[in-house]
Order: structure tokens, then sequence, then C-alpha cells
């Protein structure tokens, strides 16, 4: 099993802001629901909007098991981040979690 299916760190760390163009309302795929407005044409996934972020989209306990409950709906910040990479480890770190031995080939 690879380990960003149990991490879910970065869900539970990072802001996660993108184009409001993909969001359902403007013909994207990610649920307004789960936006709320920045600034201008930015939105940033419910959740991660306060202190601690933690992302509307992520279920289960971090460290353990988790899933993205937009999974293939997800933003680009989503769909771009590297596990593995500095990011993936300081998020990781934040949550008591060692780095990643091996990359995920798809993040969370």
């Amino acid at each position: 099993m690879s380990d960003c299916l149990h991490c879910g760190a970065c869900c539970a760390w990072f802001r996660v802001d993108f184009s409001m163009y993909e969001t359902e309302g403007c013909g994207g795929r990610v649920p307004d629901g789960l936006t709320v407005e920045v600034a201008g044409a930015t939105v940033r996934m419910r959740g991660t909007d306060h202190w601690p972020p933690r992302c509307a989209a992520l279920t289960g306990t971090v460290g353990q098991r988790v899933a993205c409950a937009i999974y293939e709906w997800r933003p680009s910040p989503c769909r771009e981040f590297a596990a593995g990479s500095d990011a993936c480890a300081r998020a990781r770190a934040r949550h008591g979690l060692p780095p990643l031995q091996t990359p995920c080939t798809d993040a969370g």
C-alpha cells in the first residue's frame, strides 16, 4: 500500500489556492461547496482557510488511513503536489511522520 493512502499530511498542512475556473460553477470539476473565495479569480479549498488547516475533502486520520472525498475532481495544486518532495517531508514532519522512503507516484 502506498504511504500516500494513509498519510494525508499535505491535506492537513497547506492552504490550497487555485483558479475559480476549476470549480463546478465555472465549468470545472471541484464542487463549489468545498471552496471559499480568496480574491479576484482565486478560491481556496474549504478547511485550508483557517488554522490549523485541514481540507474539507480529507476523510480519515492523518498518518493512519485517509482518502480524498473528491480525488477525481481535486484541484490542480493537489494533482501537482509531489509526494516525496521537500514540501511533502515538511508536512509529514509537522504531523510527526518520517519522510517517505519511496516516493508515491500519485499523491492524494
